[in-house]
């Protein structure tokens, strides 16, 4: 009688299950790449989330969509070959439009908000998207547009707790192949983006494991934290471990083709590509405890961590980094002012950094690595250990005379201060950094200095070679 008790048990168990998995045709989406599917699939999420949660099946087929909305206690499953497509906006038909926010003015639009989107959720608890399809944003503009019925981000998520998305790929996202706002217990997993702006935006969130996933984006970045006034308060970025991911700035469609083509040299802004990971520019909170291990920048910016709005940027740990081919500069820390909080927000703070086991091949010289805070602010407790930096040079000792401007309030890059003075470090506005172990290779001969400071105290140098010999302050 157990036997047969625990056997019943089983099969009622089974059928709840299956109860629980909704497929989309069965909602009535046609998956032929030309009927609106969004509806359909709409209406399976709300049955699923009025059973309490399940399983929202996708089969394989093409499901050209407008905006998607999920719920709690629902998991988005993509089957192998199914296709969830941006449809482009039409006079009959388009994504939800952008709601109101009266915070829009300090940070750009795409940032302040949410619904005109392919895909995307406000307010919701554990909520699941995986699978081994794909997310392709045809129809959605890579500008920040303000048009009824335009979508410019693939996934948008605000105010959420405990959201996983797992194993699936993006191609051709928008402005933003992920835009997370205010999400707490987030997990990215295995994911393979191409995408032609940013890859994924992490703001003003809390507890978040990005692993094993890769990130092309030649026109923006590709994994970027940020902590904005978008949620209208003063919200950190913090806890977040990055490891085991590659980024790259490949033409668009190169990494998911496989192609890896390199004939597109430049990015929007003029910078060459982009496809790195950065910390910024949206900063009016701060960014801590944050940990970026075992990954890998393929022709791309290097990398960035930049407080420029107010923020607290602080106890920090990158490791293990290997770098190829990077346009500008290998290493960017820049502290600035350029203030778009609230009024009366007072200027941050950049402390306690710690970056080791970097290997940098084929960097362009033109910007060398840049600490640089400003009058006033200084960036404090940074030590660099068991670095490699394999430089293009050819730069002149004319170009070491040069004194570059403070530009305290300019969009943080590094072409904000021209053609850097050092062939190694420039160091300004800082206290307490430390190289250690630091290695510089030259392709071609390099006038400048290695190294140039300015109002920097309390540097420690330890072990530092050029070309296999010992420099010698």
């Amino acid at each position: 009688m157990r036997r047969l008790a625990l056997f019943i048990s089983a099969c009622c168990w089974m059928l709840v299950m299956q109860a629980a998995i909704h497929n989309v045709k069965d909602y009535g989406a046609r998956a032929d790449g030309v009927t609106i599917d969004s509806p359909a699939i709409n209406r399976a999420i709300s049955a699923a989330s009025a059973g309490g949660g399940g399983t929202v099946y996708v089969p394989a087929g093409e499901y050209a969509c407008y905006s998607i909305r999920l719920a709690s206690h629902v998991h988005l499953y993509l089957e192998q070959g199914a296709r969830i497509i941006a449809a482009s906006p039409t006079p009959d038909g388009g994504y939800d439009e952008a709601e109101p926010n009266e915070h829009n003015r300090y940070q750009d639009f795409g940032h302040s908000h949410w619904k005109n989107s392919l895909i995307w959720g406000i307010g919701l608890e554990d909520v699941t998207i995986s699978g081994p399809g794909l997310i392709y944003g045809r129809g959605l503009t890579r500008e920040e547009s303000r048009l009824p019925g335009v979508g410019n981000k693939a996934i948008s998520l605000k105010l959420c707790k405990n959201i996983t998305l797992k194993d699936f790929s993006m191609l051709r996202c928008g402005h933003f192949a992920l835009l997370a706002t205010g999400v707490d217990n987030l997990s990215i997993i295995n994911l393979k983006v191409d995408t032609n702006r940013d890859g994924f935006d992490i703001d003003c969130c809390k507890n978040v494991r990005i692993t094993g996933c890769s990130v092309n984006s030649p026109w923006d970045d590709a994994i970027v934290l940020k902590a904005s006034y978008a949620l209208g308060s003063f919200r950190d970025t913090e806890n977040v471990i990055i490891s085991d991911c590659y980024v790259s700035g490949y033409d668009r469609s190169a990494m998911l083709d496989a192609t890896w083509q390199r004939d597109e040299p430049q990015a929007p802004d003029h910078g060459y590509v982009t496809g790195r990971i950065k910390l910024g520019t949206e900063s009016s909170g701060g960014f801590k405890n944050i940990a970026i291990t075992n990954c890998i920048f393929e022709r791309c910016r290097g990398l960035a961590l930049e407080t420029v709005d107010g923020g607290q940027l602080e106890d920090i740990v990158i490791s293990n980094i290997t770098m190829r081919d990077i346009v500008n500069a290998p290493f960017f820390l820049r502290l600035g002012k350029r203030m778009r909080s609230p009024e009366g927000t007072p200027v941050g703070a950049m402390k306690r950094i710690l970056i080791s086991n970097v290997n940098v091949f084929n960097a362009d010289s033109r910007y060398s690595s840049i600490i640089s805070g400003v009058p006033g602010a200084l960036i404090e407790d940074v030590t660099f250990s068991n670095i490699h930096i394999y430089h293009q040079g050819g730069y002149s000792a004319e170009d070491g005379q040069r004194i570059p401007p403070e530009n305290e309030k300019t969009y943080p890059e590094p072409w904000m201060f021209g053609t850097i003075p050092a062939k190694g470090f420039y160091i300004r506005h800082a206290r307490g950094v430390t190289l250690n172990d630091v290695h510089f290779h030259y392709k071609q001969a390099d006038g400048r200095p290695l190294l140039v400071t300015d109002d920097a105290d309390g540097l420690v140098y330890r072990n530092i070679t050029v070309d296999g010999k010992e420099y010698k302050n």
